[in-house]
C-alpha cells in the first residue's frame, strides 16, 4: 500500500485557551489521505472544516498533534519550508474564487507558475490546457469581471493545480453557487482531479457532491469519524 499523501495525528486546536470563552475546535484528530483519493469532509458551519483545511494546508498551527505530507513531517518547521511545501505540493481552493481582477483568467493561472519557477512559454500552454479541460478556453482572455460566477470558479481551480500540486485542499468550493451551476463545477473539478494521482480532501455541506466522492468523513464533536 502506497503511504498516504497526507497523514494527520493528534491534532489540537483550542482558541482563546485559558481564556473565558475557550473553545476546542478539534480534539485529537487522526485522517490518511491515500494517493489519487478523494475524501469529502462534511460537518455544520462553524464545526472546524477550515480551521482542519488550514493545518493541513500548513496556513495553521495545532496546539498539539503533527501534518505529514508525502512522508515529510511538517510539525515545527520554519515558515520558509512550509511556504516551500505550499508553493510545491498543495493547491488551495475556497468557496470564494480569489482571482486577480486586473488580470485575465489564462493570467491568474500563469502568474503561480511563474512564482514557481516556470518559463513563461510553459507556464502559459499549461493554463491553457487546464481552462480546455474545464471547457472554457475560450474565455481564457477575460478578466474576472466578465466571467460567470461558476466560471470564475473553474479559473480558481486550474490555477490550484497550477504548478501540479500532489495535495488539493478545497473548502466549500461549490457553496457559493446555485444546484445547476454547482454540479457544472463539481464535474470540472472531478475531470481534473481524474487520472492525476492528486488527492484531494473536499469540505463541503452538499451531501449529493460527498456521497460521489471517495470516501466521506464527518467532523463531529472535534473528531472524525467515519
Amino acid at each position: 500500500m502506497n503511504d498516504p499523501i497526507l497523514r494527520l495525528e493528534g491534532l489540537t486546536k483550542t482558541y482563546n485557551r485559558g481564556k473565558p470563552g475557550e473553545v476546542q475546535v478539534l480534539r485529537d484528530v487522526d485522517l490518511a489521505l491515500a494517493p489519487g483519493e478523494v475524501a469529502a469532509l462534511v460537518a455544520p458551519s462553524g464545526a472546524g472544516k477550515s480551521t482542519l483545511l488550514h493545518i493541513a494546508g500548513l496556513l495553521d498551527t495545532p496546539d498539539a498533534g503533527r501534518v505529514v505530507i508525502g512522508g515529510q513531517d511538517m510539525t515545527g518547521t520554519s515558515d520558509r519550508a512550509r511556504t516551500a511545501m505550499r508553493r510545491r505540493d498543495i493547491g488551495f481552493i475556497y468557496q470564494f474564487h480569489h482571482l486577480l481582477p486586473e488580470f485575465s483568467a489564462a493570467e491568474n493561472i500563469v502568474l503561480p507558475q511563474l512564482a514557481n519557477g516556470t518559463g513563461a512559454d510553459e507556464a502559459r500552454a499549461r493554463a491553457e490546457d487546464l481552462l480546455d479541460r474545464v471547457g472554457i478556453k475560450p474565455r481564457a482572455m477575460h478578466r474576472p469581471a466578465a466571467l460567470s460566477g461558476g466560471e470564475q470558479q473553474r479559473v480558481a481551480f486550474c490555477r490550484a493545480l497550477a504548478n501540479g500540486p500532489r495535495l488539493l485542499l478545497a473548502d466549500e468550493p461549490t457553496g457559493n453557487l446555485d444546484p445547476a451551476t454547482s454540479e457544472q463545477v463539481f464535474a470540472a473539478l472531478m475531470e481534473l482531479v481524474s487520472g492525476t494521482g492528486l488527492s484531494a480532501l473536499i469540505a463541503t455541506h452538499n451531501m449529493e457532491l460527498a456521497a460521489r466522492m471517495d470516501r466521506m468523513l464527518r467532523l463531529e464533536e472535534g473528531q472524525i469519524v467515519g
